[in-house]
């Protein structure tokens, strides 16, 4: 994880267990398909409209792409979880999928550090999750 990243937040994670179950899910498949840099934010004492969100970064625009796909794929099949809506998908720089309670932000590396969502919401709870290229 680059140093700029503030990681010494609180990790206590207050939101729906529903919602923690599905962003593990989905963080999960974007592991699987080594992706980097997963995290999860618990903002749902921040916003009312949803719990988690879970940031990710592939290292490029297809590798977005790929995970994008794996996490609709896993979460539709696995949890019967469908999209609501999906953003950026054209040119995967920056895709977002929201499932209400879930909002998963997809990034290549220099979107992702260009908006920095984990200093916008530094106030949120936040779990690493270990991406398959660290645990190799």
């Amino acid at each position: 994880m680059p140093a700029n990243r503030n990681t010494a937040r609180s990790t206590t994670i207050t939101a729906h267990a529903d919602a923690t179950a599905v962003a593990h899910a989905a963080a999960a498949a974007i592991a699987d398909k080594k992706g980097e840099d997963i995290l999860l934010l618990d903002v749902s004492d921040l916003v009312v409209v949803t719990d988690v969100f879970v940031i990710a970064t592939g290292t490029s625009n297809r590798h977005v792409k790929t995970l994008v796909e794996e996490v609709e794929l896993q979460l539709k099949h696995g949890l019967e979880r469908r999209v609501l809506r999906r953003e950026g998908e054209d040119f995967g720089k920056w895709v977002l999928l929201d499932y209400g309670d879930v909002i998963v932000h997809v990034f290549d590396r220099e979107t992702r550090d260009y908006y920095e969502l984990e200093r916008l919401w530094a106030d949120a709870p936040v779990t690493e999750v270990e991406s398959a290229t660290a645990e190799a």
